[in-house]
């Protein structure tokens, strides 16, 4: 039996290799590496506060998060 690892998965993007995400409310709670990216390559998960400014930045990586206007 193969076990499938999130580097195998073609569905998955690499991760943080944007500077600037726009999210939608759909995708909080806000958290760097983005769940539908690769985590072998990244670093640890972090929960980053976006609801009452519309912006965050990930400490680890400097990824710059907006929340669109809806």
């Amino acid at each position: 039996m193969t076990h499938r690892t999130d580097a195998q998965d073609d569905s998955l993007t690499n991760a943080n290799t944007q500077t600037r995400v726009e999210v939608s409310r759909a995708d909080l709670p806000l958290s760097c590496p983005q769940t539908d990216q690769k985590l072998w390559n990244a670093h640890p998960r972090v929960f980053l506060p976006i609801e009452e400014s519309g912006e965050a930045t990930c400490p680890y990586c400097g990824t710059h998060y907006t929340l669109k206007n809806e």
